[in-house]
């Protein structure tokens, strides 16, 4: 073999490296392999959360600082590492890590220190958004949308009312506020430094695939079906991050800079999704109310409008922030924190006054609160031609409306 063939190759393989792992995927391919994952889970009798991991560590944080006994919080908590939602989150800190250690983007980025005012607020306003609507973007509005659940498309309009009503908060303060503003010097690690990430990245990798292994073939009957849980959280972590893809995104760009692309790819992914979910639940795979929140219309609704306006001073969404959190942003770390306390104290408080906790007394086959009730179209059109012939409706309205706005910039705040 010749020295050319071989360093040909050698170029080759960097060549493919460079186009997997460095290169950014399109958000289209990483919606339709976010689908692909979400749908293995469902198969295995399961569903992807977020909010429901991010207040166990607040319900932890609370009941350390002496809370929790006034918030109604159990004194006893699930390990985070064996809650479902929590190991999820988890996992996808780490799949984004080891996608950022791999294409060489890991670092730690520190905002101005306006910004940390704004992930504090961003991320008080989307603990108490997701507390009412039963979820955050994905527990809220994704997972209901795809579960044929009115409730994901009233959270759907609660977060672009909220998108426009945080930018233009947003715009207002960049253009009075002056304090805080000045970005701090990038501490950038040496280039010996972060030639080693492949290695670590890969590294990280390996061991989450140990893990998984190991608990796999546990002789608990839990661990063992966790070890799912963290593969798909692992996979959803690193695909978010080559993708960039970020539910707040596709409810803030249009209206920001009138880029539809990742708007397009949820969508997309819904398309894909909602009839093999409705295959699932005829067959009786998975029960569909396991993830459709008793808050349809208002808690949905008005939850969306909260969670938008934090998801925009945040500068990322639940699954959004997490991802971030995974390349190093700082200021999603404070987002994250915040979110977890007050989705943690909303959630305590809301439940205690009588509001989202569940009644007792309702004999229907779900659900009900103060705010809502878990509502399945095809319970309630009697079947599933209406209900796909709404929700394909609704996302081709969406699609349009996106579309319309890539060509003429009607919608833009700026």
């Amino acid at each position: 073999m010749s020295s050319d063939s071989g360093s040909g190759w050698l170029a080759g393989f960097k060549d493919d490296y460079q186009k997997i792992f460095v290169e950014e995927w399109s958000p289209y391919v990483g919606a339709m392999l976010l689908m692909l994952v979400i749908i293995a889970l469902m198969v295995n009798g399961l569903f992807w959360g977020v909010f429901g991991g991010v207040k166990l560590w607040g319900d932890w944080f609370n009941n350390l600082i002496g809370l929790g006994p006034l918030l109604g919080v159990p004194s006893e908590l699930e390990v985070p590492l064996m809650h479902r939602m929590s190991l999820m989150n988890i996992t996808l800190v780490l799949g984004s890590f080891a996608a950022a250690l791999l294409s060489r983007q890991f670092l730690f980025n520190r905002p101005p220190k306006l910004e940390y005012i704004w992930a504090a607020l961003g991320g008080c306003f989307m603990g108490v958004g997701a507390s009412l609507a039963g979820g955050c973007t994905t527990g809220g509005f994704f997972n209901p949308v795809l579960h044929s659940s009115p409730a994901g498309w009233a959270m759907w309009a609660g977060l672009l009312a909220g998108a426009v009503i945080g930018l233009k908060l947003l715009l207002w303060t960049f253009d009075h506020i002056e304090w805080g503003m000045e970005a701090p010097a990038v501490m950038r690690p040496s280039a010996a430094v972060v030639g080693r990430y492949p290695w670590l990245g890969l590294a990280v990798i390996l061991g989450v695939l140990f893990w998984a292994s190991q608990w796999f073939g546990s002789s608990d009957e839990k661990m063992a079906a966790r070890a799912v849980i963290v593969l798909a959280g692992f996979t959803i972590g690193f695909i978010m991050h080559r993708s960039r893809l970020c539910f707040a995104r596709a409810f803030r760009e249009p209206f920001m800079t009138a880029e539809g692309d990742m708007t397009k790819a949820v969508i997309l992914a819904l398309a894909i999704g909602i009839p093999l979910a409705g295959l699932l639940f005829q067959k009786k795979i998975i029960d569909p109310y396991v993830a459709i929140p008793p808050t349809f219309w208002l808690g949905s609704l008005l939850g969306g409008l909260i969670f938008g306006i934090g998801m925009v001073f945040a500068g990322g969404c639940a699954s959004g922030s997490l991802w971030r959190m995974g390349e190093g942003h700082v200021k999603l770390w404070v987002a994250a924190f915040f979110f977890a306390w007050m989705g943690s104290t909303a959630s305590a408080v809301l439940k205690h006054a009588g509001i989202t906790s569940i009644d007792e007394t309702n004999v229907d086959l779900f659900e009900r609160t103060r705010v809502g009730f878990q509502a399945y179209l095809p319970a309630m059109l009697d079947g599933w031609g209406w209900s796909l012939v709404i929700g394909g409706g609704l996302l081709l309205l969406w699609y349009a409306l996106v579309r319309y706005n890539e060509s003429t910039e009607k919608f833009t705040l700026l």
